[in-house]
């Protein structure tokens, strides 16, 4: 079972028909399409994974604290005043994107300072048009908000010659300062730590025994990264078997989505117990199709969105409608640090080197949240601040 999540017995009824059908799939699976096992072995492996499964369910125990202390920066250079930042948005329909940038307007406000957003369409050449303007404004700096700065190669290079320091929101694969492209820092959780969690959860919840659908982005590179590292996670465990890996993109999601999971019902039925997707909007999108196909909004599938924690996926956690946990992004906290980051700059400070940890939010530990940040970090930053 779960971590420290207790069963409701509608879930425990379900998982343990799932149980019951992908026992009698053995036999009947062999020739399944889609199925790569011979017609002697299981669908989710022969044994699960105990030694696996234990340490998954410490570590979820752990990611599901909402009682961690504040392990950010507690010191910094005071205010810098007068600065103007600009916020680059590879799409404000993002809600990563638009929440990151909400804790961005949060935290100038505290520190004195003006921001404008300038949403760049979700297109390359919106996201360029984007970059050049802001450029024309002469900022103190601009943020990278959720797009690959290559592709901006020329605008990055302008704004260097300008002396006009850059700082990523998810504009690279790691956090920290980067080269190359050249940024002050760049804000985001470990990649490897989420698809790490997400892989954990599924194999903690599902007690060793999953099968699992896997859905990314491939045209994203960092989406593509998250979702082979949770394919490899997923892989040390025996008893859990990845059923199918769908590439779907992002923008194609709302109109692709609802037909591919009818025919992955129909391909797989109830041998198909989790899902986890690179980001929570896909289950936006899934809900309508599980719901025509009668499935119950519990589970399972018990689906988890490895990213980003938008307030539509706590409503579906929180009613149990087709979404069992989220790994979120702590996305006014990142905000704050954008801000923070900047001040570093500013100052001719190195950056905080912070990133934050890794949380799971399920319907036991949202409270009915609809975002999720650690606590003390507006404290934190006021007091570094001196504001």
């Amino acid at each position: 079972m779960h971590g420290n999540r207790k069963a409701t017995p509608a879930v425990m009824k379900a998982r343990s028909a799932a149980a019951t059908v992908v026992i009698a799939a053995t036999v009947l699976a062999g020739c399944e399409r889609g199925s790569s096992h011979g017609p002697g072995d299981s669908p989710t492996g022969p044994g699960g994974c105990p030694a696996i499964q234990d340490r998954a369910e410490t570590a979820v125990r752990q990611a599901e604290r909402t009682d961690v202390p504040w392990s950010g920066p507690t010191g910094g250079p005071t205010a810098v005043p007068g600065k103007t930042l600009v916020y680059v948005a590879q799409t404000m329909t993002n809600p990563g994107v638009a929440g990151a940038a909400n804790g961005v307007r949060e935290a100038a406000r505290v520190i004195g300072w003006n921001v404008r957003v300038i949403d760049g369409g979700g297109t390359p050449v919106g996201i360029q048009a984007a970059m050049s303007a802001a450029l024309a404004l002469r900022p103190s700096g601009i943020v990278i908000g959720g797009f690959d700065p290559n592709s901006t190669s020329r605008q990055v290079s302008q704004a260097d010659k300008a002396g006009i320091p850059l700082i990523g929101w998810h504009a690279v694969a790691a956090p920290g300062p980067s080269r190359r492209p050249r940024l002050f820092t760049n804000v985001t959780t470990r990649v490897e730590d989420v698809a790490g969690i997400s892989a954990q959860w599924i194999i903690a919840h599902s007690d060793g025994h999953a099968g699992v659908v896997l859905i990314t982005d491939a045209s994203i590179p960092f989406a593509r990264n998250k979702s082979e590292l949770i394919r490899k996670d997923l892989s040390t465990c025996s008893g859990v078997r990845l059923l199918s890996n769908e590439n779907i993109p992002i923008s194609d999601a709302s109109s692709r989505i609802p037909r591919e999971i009818s025919s992955l019902l129909s391909r797989f039925g109830s041998t198909w117990t989790h899902s986890v997707a690179i980001n929570d909007l896909y289950f936006a999108d899934a809900a309508p199709a599980f719901r025509a196909a009668g499935k119950n909004g519990a589970g399972p599938p018990f689906n988890i969105g490895a990213g980003d924690g938008d307030p539509s996926a706590f409503q579906r956690i929180n009613s149990e409608q087709y979404q069992a946990a989220t790994v979120p992004e702590p996305l006014s906290l990142q905000g704050w640090q954008i801000v923070d980051e900047f001040n570093r700059a500013f100052a001719s400070r190195p950056a905080s080197g912070y990133v934050a940890p890794v949380h799971i939010t399920t319907a036991d530990n949202s409270h009915g949240a609809t975002t999720w940040d650690p606590s003390g970090y507006q404290e934190a930053y006021r007091k570094i601040w001196g504001k």
